[in-house]
């Protein structure tokens, strides 16, 4: 039988190792300096929008209408008007930073203790974080003047919270870096037990991550990104990166146990694992190909860079690995810890004693843990069934504790509303029509409906006019979603109703209950595409119904069971405390999609490399039961590993600072530690043993399927069966 991609690319590398290598380098090298030479290019708020608030703003937008930052900082004392004297001082210290502008006169509470001052910063709002330095100074330089009279400053704002947020994400993906690459590199030493084994993976994966890194930065330039983009790749490229390796390396190490010479180990490897890498890689990047199908722009761009650094690990996993491996040798044991080089006999290493012995009543009563395993991943989505999605805030983002969100909660329990007002936006046909008599009319009763504190501005040359409506409440919660569908389904249209003229509600609290219906709607169709691709893909690699529906099936477990566990921990608090986090009452709105997605791909590793294994067993003459066995057995110690190392990476964003990162983080944690155990485990090779001969027939209607070789097979003289191993994994 001809050799599959896979093994001839292995073969091809091992026997071209400096081209291979050299060219791997240079691809990086390359990347890299031209990624960095041409920048990233960041999406501005106006083009994250959809619905009625994303119309809005390209309304303003192509009107040439700047939207300044705005800034908020309240003056609070222990007195009625004791906050004079420092709100003054304070005013004449933000306009001699110069940065300031359009200064408004302090507005009092209606206790009179507290003093709003309201103004904006000079220049264009997508750089004014990079200037707002100044004025945090001068707000920071009177809180600390005031606290000894008594006087409280907080200040909230577009450019300082955007400041704090840049800050933030590059100090916790600094963190994170730091962190997870020195915990995968343990992990890998625990698994291999030698130092040159534990830094390839390691090393591929970073390199990996950088030339995606470059590559991600031109492609920026077509489409813009999202600030958390980088993060989403580094988080995926340094995992897959690793696991893919992984497989790779141990499968070698197995036909090294098995007494193959170190060329057929190689070859055998590239032929079965490196055939699993390709399968795995294309599933994983056809399923992230479905979020272009959300319509939302963040979703796009987590696609563009989840495929990149994909696609790059697989690639480098079965060229340059090979390579590295062929030149290497026996070398690639080389600094040895004695007391975790654990070997066979013939002195290398061997895995899948330890899941053989889990293994052994799970195939004797496989009816008892499948139905078990089924309840307990069942039980853990359940609290996925009052999961409410919203658009945190910076507020909540950063914890309740944060100076920011004390600021913001403080500024809107004396004056709500304050920091996110609604935003009415209204274009006539005609630039003149703007100050027609039904026009002002329309506007003068949004203005009267919309109460105190509405604000018009018209601009005359443009044709377009905005009122800034304040939302009761804090500007996200109830109250106010409350006050935003009023305005949006009686006031305005009602206004506006047989004018010729656009009329569009927009603002923060808009945004974020646009985007989530975007993504209600768009959640059908991805999942659609993901599992009808799975199917697919699944149906052609093993030629099997059965295998391809309980891989979409058991994808689904895992992924309920880590809506169950965000649910529970980030929206009723449950456990929160315990790493570091809190309840915020929802989860981030776009949280599930990208978890879905990801959890879609990231399963197929799993599933390809160990179903392959198990096919691979059956094909060479075994029962289905004792496929199951040598597949599961064999497969345990890559497995474990690659999931240890998922896991920590992905409890390492956990850690982090950002809300959104810390639910990223426990829910992909979460499901891949369950898929790894308790699905691979448990579930899959119980509900294989229960239907039996079921997972091998190919119905009639499907013979014209191509049958693929799930292995390389030794010499005629070593095909016969080899028993399991009895070392540990």
């Amino acid at each position: 039988m001809r050799p599959n991609l896979a093994a001839r690319l292995g073969v091809w590398s091992a026997h071209h190792r400096k081209t291979a290598i050299l060219g791997w380098l240079l691809f990086v090298v390359l990347a890299t300096t031209i990624g960095g030479a041409s920048g990233m290019v960041t999406a501005s708020d106006d083009e994250m929008g959809v619905g009625d608030s994303g119309r809005a703003a390209t309304i303003l937008q192509d009107a040439g209408v700047e939207e300044p930052a705005g800034e908020l900082v309240m003056v609070s004392s222990k007195t009625a008007d004791g906050w004079r004297d420092a709100a003054s001082d304070l005013s004449k210290a933000l306009t001699a930073t110069g940065d300031t502008r359009e200064m408004q006169a302090p507005l009092p509470s209606e206790d009179g203790k507290d003093a709003l001052l309201r103004f904006e910063m000079k220049g264009a709002s997508d750089d004014a974080a990079d200037r707002v330095q100044p004025v945090l100074d001068a707000v920071q330089k009177a809180k600390d003047d005031g606290a000894a009279n008594g006087i409280s400053v907080y200040q909230f704002g577009d450019a300082s919270s955007e400041k704090h947020l840049g800050d933030l994400l590059s100090d916790d993906l600094t963190r994170a870096e730091f962190t997870a690459v020195p915990l995968a590199l343990g992990i890998l030493l625990v698994a291999f037990g030698a130092v040159v084994a534990a830094l390839l993976p390691v090393g591929l994966a970073l390199t990996a991550c950088m030339g995606a890194f470059g590559l991600l930065s031109l492609a920026s330039h077509q489409l813009h990104l999202f600030e958390t983009t980088y993060s989403v790749m580094f988080l995926m490229g340094l995992a897959v990166g690793v696991d893919y390796c992984l497989f790779y390396l141990r499968r070698e190490r197995d036909e090294r146990a098995a007494g193959h010479d170190a060329e057929t180990a190689l070859r055998i490897a590239a032929a079965t694992s490196g055939r699993a890498v390709l399968v795995s890689g294309l599933t994983v990047m056809v399923a992230m190909a479905g979020m272009f199908l959300s319509g939302l722009l963040l979703f796009k761009g987590f696609a563009v860079a989840t495929i990149l650094v994909v696609c790059v690990a697989m690639l480098g996993s079965v060229t340059v690995l090979p390579a590295l491996l062929s030149a290497l040798g026996d070398r690639i044991n080389a600094g040895r810890i004695p007391f975790l080089n654990r070997k066979n006999k013939k002195g290398v290493h061997a895995s899948g004693g330890i899941a053989g012995k889990l293994l052994r009543p799970v195939l004797a009563k496989p009816k008892f843990f499948a139905v078990g395993s089924a309840v307990l991943l069942l039980a853990l989505a359940a609290p996925a069934l009052g999961m409410k999605t919203e658009q945190l805030g910076l507020e909540k983002q950063f914890g309740s504790d944060a100076p920011l969100s004390v600021s913001f909660r403080e500024i809107t329990d004396e004056f709500p509303g304050g920091p996110a007002p609604a935003q009415v936006v209204v274009k006539a046909d005609h630039a003149g029509d703007i100050e027609s008599k039904e026009t002002r009319a329309a506007l003068a009763a949004v203005m009267r409906d919309a109460g105190k504190g509405a604000e018009l501005t018209v601009h005359k040359s443009a044709g377009v006019a905005e009122i800034d409506v304040p939302l009761p409440g804090d500007g996200s919660g109830a109250e106010s979603k409350k006050a935003l569908g009023e305005l949006r389904d009686d006031v305005v249209p009602a206004a506006f109703d047989g004018l010729d003229a656009q009329a569009y509600v927009g603002g923060d609290l808009a945004s974020s209950e646009d985007f989530s219906d975007q993504l209600s709607k768009g959640i059908v169709p991805v999942f659609a595409f993901i599992a009808a691709v799975t199917f697919l893909l699944m149906l052609f690699s093993f030629r099997s119904v059965v295998i391809a529906v309980t891989s979409i099936g058991l994808n689904l477990l895992s992924v309920g069971a880590a809506y169950g566990v965000m649910t529970a921990v980030f929206q009723h608090g449950w456990g929160a405390e315990l790493i570091g986090s809190e309840q915020v009452g929802a989860i981030e709105n776009w949280m599930p999609l990208f978890v879905l997605v990801v959890l879609f791909g990231l399963s197929m590793d799993y599933h390809v490399f160990v179903v392959s294994r198990i096919r691979e067993a059956r094909d060479s003459g075994l029962d289905n039961r004792a496929a199951i066995r040598e597949g599961i057995t064999r497969t345990a110690g890559a497995v474990t590993g690659a999931a240890v190392i998922m896991v920590a990476v992905f409890g390492v964003f956990g850690t982090l600072s950002m809300q959104d990162m810390q639910q990223m983080g426990v829910g992909l944690g979460v499901a891949v530690l369950l898929d790894a155990t308790v699905v691979r485990m448990v579930l899959l090779p119980s509900l294989m043993t229960l239907l039996g001969e079921r997972n091998w027939r190919t119905p009639r209607w499907l013979s014209w399927l191509p049958r693929v070789s799930h292995g390389e097979g030794p010499a005629p003289e070593q095909s016969a069966p080899r028993p399991v191993p009895s070392a540990t994994m």
